[in-house]
């Protein structure tokens, strides 16, 4: 019983580790770090108005924009990683499945800048 439990024991060294490190990572930043945020911290930060003003202002929508289109080409790479690892797997019927995908997002592409989406004024 004793070997047995032997096989955990680096399992569980790693476990206080980890432990170890966790708390060191909480608890250091939360000793050395200032306690009072200057003014640069609580000024705007790329979204383009103020953090804690009224919450019904109206703001621009671009940045939204923009950060839909960037998930929307980011996970095509997402998708394209594993055709990549199985090139050579897939055969024709892959290769034309992943360049239909190509195309209709190179169309979602070419409509987004048609329509402006892409151009920042």
């Amino acid at each position: 019983m004793s070997e047995f439990l032997l096989g955990y024991l680096p399992v569980l060294i790693l476990f206080g580790i980890a432990l170890a490190l966790s708390i060191a990572f909480l608890a250091v930043p939360a000793i050395i770090a200032p306690k009072d945020p200057d003014t640069e911290k609580l000024s705007t930060y790329e979204c383009g108005f103020n953090a804690f003003d009224d919450s019904r202002m109206k703001f621009d929508v671009r940045f939204y924009l923009v950060a839909i289109l960037f998930i929307i080409f980011d996970l095509e790479v997402a998708f394209l990683f594993p055709y990549a690892v199985s090139i050579d797997q897939v055969g024709v019927y892959g290769w034309v499945v992943v360049m239909l995908f190509l195309l209709e997002l190179t169309y979602g592409l070419m409509y987004a800048w048609k329509k402006g989406a892409l151009d920042w004024e």
